[in-house]
């Protein structure tokens, strides 16, 4: 059964950093994609950024220069390191991995910042 597990939300505040983190395990498979979404309450599920297996990364237009991803192949682990947080970066966090031609999901984690 693979499982992806997110973690590393928390409250900060405005202009702060987080770095969030997500393992896929339960399969012998690697993911070839892996990718943070956000949803904000009352809204649209939003992509924010995805790597690829060989590194190729690309990002959403409002996070582009303040979040980073970055991923440990050994591993199947996705990080998110977000800077200069804003109020409006406030939202679940979720990971999702491809995984064969499969699309996997986590349980999300909450970031909330503060002004």
């Amino acid at each position: 059964q693979v499982q992806v597990v997110e973690s590393g939300g928390g409250l900060v505040q405005a202009g702060g950093s987080l770095r969030l983190s997500c393992a896929a395990s339960g399969t012998t498979l690697s993911a070839n994609v892996m990718a943070w979404y956000r949803q904000a309450p009352g809204k649209q599920r939003d992509f924010v950024a995805t790597i690829t297996r060989s590194g190729g990364t690309n990002y959403a237009a409002f996070v582009k220069g303040r979040f980073t991803i970055s991923r440990d192949n050994a591993n199947d682990t996705v990080y998110l390191q977000m800077s200069s947080l804003k109020p409006e970066d406030t939202a679940v966090y979720y990971c999702n991995a491809i995984i064969g031609l499969r699309s996997y999901w986590g349980q999300g984690t909450q970031v909330t910042v503060s002004s």
